[in-house]
């Protein structure tokens, strides 16, 4: 055998040998020995936003004949208390907003027929403005039989008519306002006898 074959083992079991020392030994603890981790945590408030909201005191109103002569009968009722709270925040409300509500009827329906709601008027009554002022409520909307209180105003509550509203909704933020309304129907003194229905819807808009 020649120099050369004779190390060819020599080096095969240097590699192995270096391959063994480079495991690591295991880690060792002693019995009973303990480590403390701290765990922080913030928790933060949680921000519940404002809103702006309608509500109203009931939902329903019955109307009596009261003024009626011979040529109109009327009934008349109250609009039940709608109230408009805002809790928002300066910052939580759009620069130039303003907020309204408006109302609107359907026709009276019953057995002996139909009234058209023109024939459905009110009379906004503010009862809880604020300080500010800055809250109003609504003109008169008087109905098809009625001459004009206001321009154009005696069309019934056949679209959206205004209720309360006012022009600066930061201004008027973090307070309640409430307003009601006469109502009164107005019918030809030969309407047809019997009960009728109708439903006045109040939307919040801003």
């Amino acid at each position: 055998m020649n120099v050369r074959q004779r190390l060819y083992p020599a080096v095969a079991v240097a590699a192995v040998l270096a391959g063994m020392a480079a495991v690591p030994a295991a880690a060792q603890a002693d019995p009973g020995d303990s480590a403390d981790v701290d765990v922080n945590v913030d928790i933060t408030p949680i921000k519940v936003p404002g809103v702006l909201a309608l509500t109203v005191a009931g939902n329903a109103v019955s109307l009596q004949e009261n003024g009626s002569d011979l040529l109109v009968r009327q009934f008349t009722g109250t609009l039940p208390t709608v109230t408009v709270t805002d809790t928002r925040t300066a910052d939580e409300i759009p620069a130039g907003s303003s907020w309204a509500v408006l109302g609107t009827s359907s026709d009276f329906t019953g057995g002996a027929g139909t009234i058209t709601a023109d024939h459905l008027g009110w009379k906004p009554r503010l009862l809880d403005g604020g300080e500010s002022g800055q809250v109003t409520e609504g003109e008169e909307v008087v109905t098809v039989l009625d001459d004009e209180t206001q321009p154009g105003n005696n069309v019934g509550l056949t679209d959206q008519e205004l209720l309360v509203s006012t022009y600066d909704s930061a201004a008027v933020t973090g307070d309640s306002y409430s307003v009601n309304a006469d109502l009164f129907l107005r019918t030809p003194a030969d309407v047809a006898a019997g009960s009728y229905h109708a439903t006045l819807t109040t939307s919040l808009f801003e």
